[in-house]
């Protein structure tokens, strides 16, 4: 009996031998169909391929592609665990050809692999085709031998299929397997259709017609195939099961399921077990390509699904978390096929025991009331709107659970109170918004997001994805277009672009779409997480429910990552060095700089900032992966994770994690260097910030320092022009760029000598009376207090008070009087030696002085005075004046 492993590869060897590229499966979050939450099909990852818009160097292809439904008009989570082939996660395999093959191979491919590599008996396959394709019917007919009653002809759109409205289109032929008649159902077409006798195993899609918004068509210039058989169905088929459950890999997970939970597979729990095997594969395919659960978006999708499961196992008797532990038997089934599994194994088992653990903490208590609510109601009656809600509300029950829960009491919600109840809510949060200050014409914001889901940020893992244009904000009002050089904010229901918040700027880049593009200037959060990108259309015009693509500036993205990673380390490395005191008090994280503001109560010295420097490149260079964690807050700071200084955080927080510390580290290994709670966009490793280079640490505010700094090539090249400069001053000094530091010492201490020895010599000349006016030092004698009154040059005001204090010490008992031309403005110092300080003071023979020097003031103490002027031609004015005062002195 082949294994679903062997169906899989026996089908893509079978392609690959008729010259079809094997592609590996493209993520389960597209990036090229915005119309979509998840990949449903195989044909999604080819889209642009069929219309033209791409060209590889393949014109054929096949694939084995991983696809969720479980959201959207694609929904089967209901179904799942209770019927034969429902499942969340799927396996397609898919041929295609993108103008290469047609009909008249597609068919006999399709045939000769049923047939001839699988073996499957002839007279218990028949087909469909769309009604006026009597192309499809001749070549079954002729190539596979297929009476006209085994080609039935269907007139409706189950036989036709349609990327839209509009574009390209084509009819179907779909094959379908003859369980036999003691199994109830009818062939296709017919009243007993949905019975289970007769199986749709493949479906081929034949893409040859282009549909216009009149219903008209025309022929494809480039006719195309898309296939599609799921896995899942034809193993069924193959290994003689009538039930996709019933197939060794499904079995396998089932088995871990019930040896988990001591559950006997196919007791009276048999659905909880289907249930858990079928959400353990698409809750461990998301996460592994990037989905976290969270409250929006295709994160609560996930955690619907995860909770759905872990409510069986609860179920089930499971007292403590078991999802976790059956990823390895996943891993094991699927992991070489999927090697992103295994290279994921350890985010997928860490996210699913954090949130059941979680979960289970919760999950009792909404149960009792659930229970109780339900023991006062009568027989049949559906439970209130307002309990679902509060149980939703209070215990985070998705109301899918709730229904769930209640269907196998035979009972349902009353889904109008629920709504209702919901409404209530979201009009408190409208009033409490109001209330807080924003602009009124800010509330355009709130009516959006009353109609359109949160925006769906791919930014982690893509910088490139296609877009729904869902509304256009200008002028403060809704519009419905955007004409070319007009400004708006445009919302989109999933985007790559990062909205500018918790000290990360908003991203950048391109919009593209049928006959409009532009610049997106801005990325900011409004309302409602709804992501505003500020838009000016460089030409066209774009519309609301417009398709575009969107992609963020590359390089500009990684160095804001690399800058916001820097910071993480940054903060670690300051906390070793200064103390467990020092925490964020707000940063930027721009593409050609970071800042980091911090709690400390004084400046860095040169060496605690050079040791900070050292410890951030020394973890720069140990390129450790960056590893991102879903979690509620308080196990985030349980873990030891930093948070933002009056940040609000919601019930789920991203924990980034970076550096292994050899020492006292974080984290429950004890090992993490840096956790840091953050929804920002950061490196893949530590070695992509490339250095990092602190440009000094200031004064923020009160308590607060701030550092700036910058990393990858604006540190390259700032270290670079240091060099550079470097360079040319020890080309300046004619010594080696290492010998320059103590060339300079050299240097400096010369000039102290020789500016010690200029001082010196001023001082000589001024006493040997060479510097002044008339070539001499004139004693004079002024009531017979003796005075020294001297203009002086080539001498500085600093000069002055020694040559008073030499002077003074000449005199024995005097006054002096020094007026020194400083090129420009004029210097004045006075002196009286002690004897004379109680008769005459120096500041009052210095204010005198100043005056007619165009001075004011002047002090000092009465032995010594300073002041200044600006007008050397009234120096002997001055002199004059400060004579006036020793002679009033003297005769008073």
């Amino acid at each position: 009996m082949p294994t679903l492993n062997d169906i899989r590869s026996t089908f893509l060897s079978f392609f690959e031998r008729n010259d079809h590229c094997v592609v590996d499966s493209s993520p389960l979050v597209p990036r090229n169909d915005p119309t979509l939450m998840f990949t449903n099909s195989g044909m999604v990852q080819f889209k642009n391929c069929f219309t033209g818009v791409e060209h590889r160097d393949y014109s054929r292809a096949t694939t084995s592609q991983k696809c969720v439904r479980a959201g959207g008009k694609h929904n089967d989570l209901d179904n799942v665990g209770y019927t034969a082939r429902h499942h969340t996660f799927f396996e397609m395999l898919g041929n295609f050809s993108f103008g290469d093959y047609f009909k008249e191979q597609a068919i006999p491919y399709a045939w000769d692999l049923l047939t001839r590599d699988f073996g499957i008996d002839k007279s218990r396959l028949l087909v469909t085709v769309y009604h006026t394709d009597d192309e499809a019917a001749a070549i079954w007919k002729k190539y596979a031998g297929l009476s006209d009653d085994r080609i039935i002809r269907i007139a409706s759109d189950d036989n036709f299929w349609s990327m839209g409205p509009t574009g390209p289109c084509g009819p179907c032929t779909e094959i379908f397997y003859d369980h036999g008649p003691e199994i109830w159902g009818g062939p296709p077409g017919s009243a007993e259709e949905d019975g289970d006798r007769f199986i749709e195993i493949w479906n081929l899609v034949f893409m040859q017609n282009e549909r216009f918004e009149d219903g008209t068509m025309r022929a494809l210039d480039m006719q195309s195939i898309d296939t599609g058989m799921g896995l899942e169905r034809i193993g069924a088929l193959l290994q003689g099961k009538h039930d996709n459950y019933d197939t060794d890999l499904m079995r396998a997970l089932i088995e871990a399921s019930a040896h988990a939970t001591s559950a006997d597979p196919d007791g009276p729990g048999r659905v909880h077990h289907r249930v858990i095997a079928d959400h353990l594969r698409s809750t461990s395919f998301l996460i592994a390509d990037g989905v976290m659960p969270s409250n929006e978006g295709r994160g609560y999708v996930l955690r619907r699904i995860m909770r759905r499961a872990m409510r069986h196992a609860h179920m089930l008797g499971a007292k403590d978390p078991v999802m976790h532990r059956l990823v390895p038997a996943l891993v094991a089934q699927m992991g070489q096929a999927f090697p992103e599994l295994g290279r994921a194994q350890p985010l997928i088992e860490e996210t699913l025991r954090l949130e059941e653990t979680r979960f289970k903490q919760t999950l009792e208590r909404g149960l009792r009331l659930l229970d109780d609510e339900l023991t006062g109601l009568p027989e049949g009656a559906a439970l209130p709107g307002e309990t679902a809600f509060r149980l939703y509300d209070t215990y985070g029950f998705p109301l899918d659970l709730t229904q769930d829960a209640l269907r196998e009491k035979g009972r349902e919600v009353d889904t109008g109170g629920f709504d209702a109840a919901m409404a209530e809510q979201k009009a408190k949060a409208r009033a409490a918004w109001a209330g807080s200050g924003e602009a009124v014409d800010q509330a355009v914001w709130f009516d959006i997001a009353e109609e359109v889901s949160a925006t769906d940020f791919l930014g982690y893992d893509t910088e490139v994805s296609e877009a729904q244009v869902l509304a256009i904000v200008s002028d403060g009002k809704r519009v419905d277009a955007l004409a070319e050089g007009c400004e708006g904010w445009v919302i989109f229901n999933q985007t790559p672009f990062y909205a500018e918040s918790g000290g990360q700027v908003g991203d950048q880049g391109d919009l593209v779409g049928k006959d409009v593009a532009g610049f997106i200037y801005d990325t900011k959060k409004f309302p409602g997480g709804l992501f505003g990108h500020q838009f000016t259309p460089d030409g066209g015009r774009l519309t609301v429910g417009m398709s575009v693509r969107l992609e963020v500036r590359h390089a500009r993205r990684s160095a804001i990552r690399a800058n916001h990673s820097a910071t993480h380390l940054l903060h670690e490395a300051l906390r070793k060095a200064l103390g467990d005191h020092v925490a964020q008090r707000g940063s930027l994280n721009a593409e050609d700089r970071l800042r980091f503001d911090f709690s400390h109560a004084k400046a860095l010295s040169e060496a605690e900032l050079a040791r900070v420097e050292r410890e951030v490149n020394a973890y720069i260079r140990q390129n450790a992966p960056v590893e991102t964690r879903i979690m509620t807050p308080d196990d985030a700071r349980a873990l030891g994770a930093q948070a933002l200084f009056g940040e609000k955080y919601g019930d789920e927080v991203r924990v980034v994690s970076m550096g292994i510390d050899e020492g006292s580290g974080k984290g429950t290994d004890g090992r993490t260097y840096s956790i840091e709670l953050c929804g920002g966009t950061h490196v893949r490793r530590t070695g992509d910030i490339g250095v990092f280079v602190a440009l000094g640490d200031s004064a923020s505010s009160a308590g607060v320092r701030r550092i700036e700094a910058l990393t990858g090539a604006a540190a390259f090249d700032y270290l670079d022009g240091h060099a550079a400069r470097l360079g040319q001053v020890a080309s300046e000094l004619k010594a080696k760029p290492e010998d320059v530091p103590e060339r300079v010492r050299s240097l400096m201490e010369e000039r102290r000598a020789l500016a010690n020895e200029v001082v010196q010599l001023r001082r000589e000349l001024a006493m040997a009376g060479g510097a002044g006016q008339g070539g001499g030092i004139e004693t004079r004698d002024v009531g017979g207090v003796k005075f020294i009154a001297q203009v002086l040059s080539g001498v500085q005001g600093r000069d002055l008070p020694p040559l008073i204090d030499e002077m003074k010490a000449r005199l024995g008992s005097g006054a002096v009087l020094l007026i020194a031309d400083t090129g420009g403005k004029v210097a004045v110092a006075a002196g009286v030696t002690d004897d004379l300080i109680p008769r005459l003071s120096a500041v009052d023979l210095l204010r005198a002085a100043v005056v007619p020097l165009g001075g004011k003031g002047g002090g000092g103490r009465p032995d010594m005075a300073q002041g200044g002027g600006s007008d050397m031609t009234g120096a002997e004015a001055a002199i004059a004046a400060g004579t006036k005062v020793i002679e009033g002195v003297v005769t008073a």
